[in-house]
């Protein structure tokens, strides 16, 4: 779950979108880590929209709104039957450029989910696991027949480059020494896609008015550029 946690953030910090189910475990620690390093996250639900299963994550599910989108095919008032959550995996895969499995056991529904991607044609990752742990099985098992081996983030923007657009270039821009804490910061939410004003508050959590100073000073430095209809980009 560690592991779920660390990637999505830092996925996330590169303005990613992390696609989950929502599901106790690792789909939570995929969704929080993501929404902690400031990106965007998307929960397939395998219930009605009005469902929260489980009900625990209420709490999760009202900051994914806010932070991305939550989806179901099913009608509302669905309840959490366990045949449901197979079935709204092809949707989880669907939406994405690769599946990464980060633990399965030899029948986990993650592997279904891996299956899915292979028939649509997206890549597959796999984290590899302890190799006497019941729960390393399928990911071990998906490393053999072929899937890329993921232990960070990078390895996975590595291998999707081609089809990544607007990836969050901030640190480049945080290595200047002429920018103060607080410019570097905000920096780290942008990239050389244009973003609206609106998305950098959102992201960064500033107030609009702090947010619109800062992003001043890094234009009159020369760090970040202003577009019409008040979207801006690292330069």
């Amino acid at each position: 779950q560690r592991m779920a946690g660390r990637i999505s953030s830092d996925l996330g910090a590169k303005g990613v979108t992390v696609t989950s189910g929502m599901a106790l475990g690792i789909d939570t620690e995929a969704h929080r880590g993501c929404m902690q390093g400031g990106g965007r996250t998307l929960a397939v639900l395998g219930t009605g929209i009005d469902v929260i299963f489980p009900a625990s994550n209420k709490g999760l599910m009202g900051r994914i709104e806010s932070a991305g989108a939550v989806i179901t095919e099913f009608p509302p008032g669905t309840p959490g039957h366990a045949m449901n959550f197979p079935i709204r995996n092809r949707i989880i895969s669907a939406l994405s450029l690769g599946v990464l499995v980060v633990e399965a056991a030899a029948k986990s529904g993650s592997l279904i989910t891996a299956g899915h991607a292979l028939d649509q044609g997206k890549a597959v990752f796999a984290v590899p696991g302890n190799a006497d742990s019941e729960y390393s099985e399928g990911a071990n098992e998906l490393i053999r027949r072929g899937a890329r081996v993921i232990t960070d983030a990078e390895h996975i923007i590595e291998a999707l480059a081609p089809s990544l657009r607007g990836l969050r270039k901030g640190g480049e821009a945080s290595q200047r020494p002429d920018l103060s804490v607080e410019e570097k910061s905000l920096c780290s939410h942008m990239g050389r896609e244009p973003m609206h004003i609106d998305e950098i508050v959102k992201s960064s959590g500033l107030p609009v008015q702090k947010a619109l100073g800062v992003l001043l000073a890094l234009e009159l430095k020369g760090a970040v550029k202003q577009t019409e209809g008040k979207r801006f980009y690292i330069q």
